[in-house]
């Protein structure tokens, strides 16, 4: 470049603060934070005054724009951003797992952008307890004596088994020494808890009398795990929540079920098998019972303990309970939730993962055909685009090896190239599509494409 291009390029170059001011910069501010997009804005015009670029006037804000995004993409880790969940898994662990209906949002934002009763007493005018409310409304629903929530299920049990059975051994059966995401397994929480593990039966046939045997380490808990995020089948045996409280009662020392999934209806009105419902367990005479309020409950990460009230008061009094404790915004979040459950006619409605875990074959066709013609006018023709009838999965731990009848949309390109840079460029939308590749084809389900009408309007800049 000549000197004078090089002194007429620094002059064209306008100020930081100009262009952080610049209407054509605020959403890009909005999505990465204003002083990520100075050091995108400082580390180009440095660039420019050593002479590495030449920049047109009249395509400033072009240029400005295309360098800060490309910059912020490999400098800085994006923050959070909703997506379109059609990856045929319902409860994504990597993309939130449950989603909140819009409604109870709106009914609990002031609660988050004012003030609000979390632990105040308007009656008393003095301080109150923080889950008393939720809980409340919790034991009505499952019929239990009283309730604690912490963050989430793992917590849950692991509060559980430190507040009682630290320093003492635990009865589990073998084949219910689970892993749960992110590769923790119950044994590492057992010992995070100060427990000693005293496995009985074998992987798949524990019996009762596998646990009477163990009676003689002198256990302080009786531990049974559902196994809802694996299965064993075959020749297998398990002892009933109803045989193991019998035999815990008897030797007066409590027995714990950890539901992991949860549910507060049946299931199967649904078309989905019947998960146990901590009312249930309950009944059968557990002590205690801990499930988790994201997966089929459908509502905020949290984790729900149930049952005796003594052994609830134990665990409230455990100074770990308050490192373990939820935010206002889940505790709000969870209290609609649970609202939603005491008008069970019309739960469907208002419990987005239970809406979308129950949506028919016609409904999906329905859906489909929408999706499939807004794709055939904004690709290109070496697209091939069909619709196929697919499984979905519940995901997240919850009814494993049971699939969903669904149904999908199927974009093939020409080539594999054209397909992998399709598959790429739904994840950059304004609203990302995140979808699975199967079969060399990107398949989308459409289950999944909620608000349709949105889904269907994020398409329009494919084309």
């Amino acid at each position: 470049m000549s000197g004078d291009h090089a002194a007429e390029n620094r002059q064209s170059i306008p100020s930081i603060d100009r262009l952080l001011g610049a209407p054509f910069l605020e959403d890009i501010i909005a999505s990465w934070g204003r002083e990520s997009v100075r050091a995108a804005i400082r580390t180009i015009q440095d660039r420019i005054r050593e002479s590495e670029t030449t920049v047109e006037i009249e395509d400033l804000e072009a240029y400005y724009r295309g360098e800060i995004e490309r910059w912020l993409s490999t400098e800085r880790i994006r923050g959070y951003q909703a997506v379109f969940n059609v990856t045929g898994t319902v409860l994504h662990t990597n993309l939130g797992r449950a989603r909140i209906d819009e409604s109870m949002f709106e009914q609990v934002k002031p609660l988050v952008t004012q003030p609000a009763t979390i632990e105040f007493d308007l009656t008393t005018g003095r301080r109150g307890q923080r889950e008393d409310a939720v809980c409340e409304r919790l034991c009505r629903l499952v019929d239990a004596d009283a309730a604690a929530i912490v963050n989430n299920n793992a917590a849950a049990v692991l509060i559980v088994l430190h507040t009682l059975a630290c320093d003492r051994n635990v009865v589990v059966s073998r084949g219910e020494l689970i892993e749960i995401g992110g590769s923790f397994r119950l044994p590492e929480i057992m010992e995070a808890a100060g427990c000693q593990l005293v496995e009985v039966g074998t992987t798949n046939r524990t019996h009762l009398s596998d646990y009477e045997r163990a009676l003689a380490k002198k256990p302080a808990m009786l531990l049974k795990v559902h196994p809802s995020n694996y299965r064993i089948q075959g020749f297998t045996k398990e002892v009933s929540t109803k045989a193991l409280s019998e035999l815990s009662n008897e030797h007066n020392i409590p027995c714990v079920i950890d539901l992991g999934s949860g549910a507060l209806v049946d299931t199967q009105q649904f078309g989905l098998p019947r998960e146990p419902l901590p009312g249930d367990v309950l009944t059968d005479g557990a002590d205690l019972v801990t499930f988790s309020g994201d997966k089929l409950l459908g509502g905020p990460q949290a984790g729900l303990i149930v049952g005796s009230r003594e052994l609830i008061d134990q665990i409230n009094a455990n100074p770990m309970k308050r490192a373990l404790r939820t935010s206002k915004l889940t505790l709000a979040l969870l209290d609609e939730t649970l609202k939603a459950y005491e008008d069970v006619e019309n739960i469907r409605d208002h419990v987005p993962t239970l809406r979308a875990l129950s949506m028919s074959q016609k409904e999906l066709h329905a859906r489909a055909k929408r999706i499939h013609a807004r794709f055939a006018e904004v690709l290109p023709e070496e697209f091939t685009i069909d619709i196929e009838e697919t499984e979905a999965e519940v995901g997240s731990g919850a009814m494993p090896g049971h699939s969903i009848p669904s149904v999908a949309i199927s974009v093939r390109g020409s080539t594999n190239t054209t397909t992998q840079t399709l598959f790429a460029t739904l994840r950059g939308l304004e609203t990302p599509v995140i979808g699975r590749m199967y079969k060399g084809a990107i398949h989308l389900d459409v289950r999944g494409a909620e608000p349709l009408e949105e889904f269907i309007s994020n398409l329009d800049t494919l084309s």
